[in-house]
């Protein structure tokens, strides 16, 4: 509910404080007097887009604060939470606008910008007159108040589900086509590397091995020779054949030495000891460096064919084996890809089937709503005088969305036999405010509390029987709520539950505008004056005492 309502330095408003109360609130006053600059700061400080000089001249700035009541459980409070803004029980939206054109805008003394005021406007206040587009009129938002008039909440919630599973399907199936085209386009360089690969069948830390074990055979087919020559030398037909010749002889001759021998063949015979030794340690590293020329080539063979694999790829040869898993699981996708493609269609085909069911489902449940409401608002237009109005809720095929496949229009035939057209371009000013009237009625019945409606010259056009029952409508609506309502109908006035009076004042040559609370007298004289004119006269006090005892 607003609460109050401070504007200072706005057009020709010097200072104005209002403390607007629940139930209906009237505000009249003579044409000019004001009454649309009062809605137009209201606008400003909700954020709404309006007049761009709103600064009163020779001001320096403009300001407006409109302090609301937030019960527990009101959407505002979703939106302060979400903005990251203080809440609580008040709400107080202040906001400044400089002579020079900057706006500044405040939520409980927080800096915040234009789109989060709108944000909490849409759950503050409806504006309801012949030329709101934010409203009834715009038809944007007709599908949401036909939900919102059924109850289609559960309904809708299912179309989004589904659509974000029918969204997440075809992104995967795009996805699954893109990847097996790619894998496809190089499917022939992948089953030669991948079979060129498993032939080889890298290791890793094999190139060091092949490395070393190639440099050790090259190293030993140069030192073999002098090793053998070195064996030959201490062999029978070397070394080893001399001192055993040398040793026989010596013995043979020991006995005729007298003992002068014995000494050089004990020696000799250690010495044969000990080239036998070095015989067989020469023996066995000739064994140890022994090998098949054919193992040189078949080694150089397979590391030259590891490190040319591996310029081919770009990596380092140990990581052949990583690069063979890597192209053998790209070469398994494609083999795989036409079943996981196979799985992606069908998953997309269940997905396609369970949205256009819930579409469906809510396309019904829409009509069904669309029918009641139609039934509602012929009820409403009836009090009305517009008993030969036709309201039609005409729902028409949409491209697929989150929101099903629907279109939704408010039109109307305000003659029989007349084509039905859009709300707000077939019907008067004084009929487009009475099928405003009568459609909000009919929502407000499903919809509840908790937001603030003005009307703005909602009764244009309408007078007699006809703006009384505009006024009953008016002071039902507010009976749980909140209404302010801008009026020349003094019907209207007479039904409301607090009355104020927009005055326009000129002290000099300035002009300011103030807003009067009216007592009952004052009232009645207000009245008075919207039934006679300038001049009040007695039988129109009389019918001004008549109008407010209802």
């Amino acid at each position: 509910m607003l609460r109050a309502l401070d504007i200072r330095d706005m057009l020709i408003i010097d200072r104005l404080e209002l403390a607007f109360q629940p139930g209906l609130n009237v505000l009249t006053g003579e044409t000019g007097a004001g009454k649309s600059i009062l809605l137009d700061s209201l606008g400003f400080v909700l954020g709404w887009r309006g007049r761009a000089e709103l600064v009163r001249q020779g001001a320096e700035q403009g300001e407006v604060m409109a302090v609301f009541d937030l019960p527990k459980g009101h959407p505002a409070r979703a939106v302060l939470e979400e903005a990251g803004l203080p809440g609580g029980d008040e709400l107080i939206l202040r906001r400044v606008n400089t002579a020079d054109g900057r706006k500044t805008g405040w939520v409980n003394d927080r800096r915040v910008s234009g789109e989060v005021l709108r944000r909490l406007s849409d759950t503050l206040v409806e504006l309801h007159g012949q030329h709101d587009v934010r409203g009834l009129l715009g038809p944007k938002g007709h599908r949401d108040t036909l939900d919102a008039y059924g109850a289609l909440d559960a309904a809708r919630a299912e179309v989004r589900h589904r659509w974000t599973l029918r969204a997440k399907a075809r992104k995967t199936l795009t996805e699954a086509r893109a990847a097996l085209d790619a894998v496809r386009a190089e499917e022939d360089f992948l089953r030669h590397s991948v079979a060129e690969l498993q032939k080889l069948d890298p290791q890793p830390g094999e190139d060091a091995e092949l490395d070393a074990r190639r440099r050790s055979m090259q190293a030993a087919e140069k030192v073999r020779d002098d090793i053998a020559q070195a064996s030959a030398a201490l062999g029978y037909e070397g070394a080893e054949g001399a001192m055993a010749r040398a040793l026989r002889w010596l013995e043979g001759a020991a006995d005729r030495a007298d003992g002068r021998l014995d000494a050089p063949v004990a020696a000799l015979a250690r010495a044969m000891a000990e080239l036998d030794e070095a015989a067989r340690g020469v023996a066995d590293c000739l064994e140890a460096m022994a090998f098949d020329p054919r193992d040189l080539e078949d080694t150089e063979e397979r590391l030259f064919a590891l490190r040319g694999l591996a310029r081919k790829h770009s990596v380092l040869p140990d990581d052949l084996a990583e690069h063979a898993a890597v192209l053998s699981a790209r070469l398994e996708a494609l083999d795989a890809g036409e079943a996981k493609l196979a799985d992606c269609e069908r998953a997309v085909t269940e997905a396609d089937a369970g949205y256009d069911a819930a579409a469906a489902a809510l396309t019904e449940a829409r009509q069904e709503a669309a029918a009641r409401l139609d039934a509602a608002v012929a009820a409403e237009l009836a009090p009305l005088k517009m008993e030969r109005a036709v309201f039609t809720t005409r729902i028409e095929d949409a491209a697929p969305g989150p929101e099903g496949v629907d279109a939704v229009q408010f039109t109307v035939a305000t003659n029989p036999g007349a084509p039905a057209g859009a709300l707000n371009k077939i019907a008067s000013g004084g009929e487009l405010s009475r099928f405003l009237l009568a459609l909000k009625v009919c929502l407000s019945q499903e919809q509840g509390r908790g937001v603030t409606m003005i009307f703005d010259e909602i009764d244009r056009g309408v007078g007699g029987a006809t703006a009384d029952a505009v006024g009953r409508r008016l002071s039902a609506l507010a009976a749980e709520g909140q209404v302010l309502v801008v009026t020349h109908s003094p019907q209207v006035a007479a039904l409301g539950a607090h009355h104020w009076r927009v005055e326009k004042q000129v002290a000099g040559e300035v002009t300011t505008s103030t807003v009067v609370a009216l007592d009952p007298p004052a009232r009645e004289g207000e009245i008075a004056r919207m039934l006679s004119g300038d001049t009040v006269t007695d039988e129109a006090r009389a019918a001004a005492r008549a109008l407010l005892a209802g």
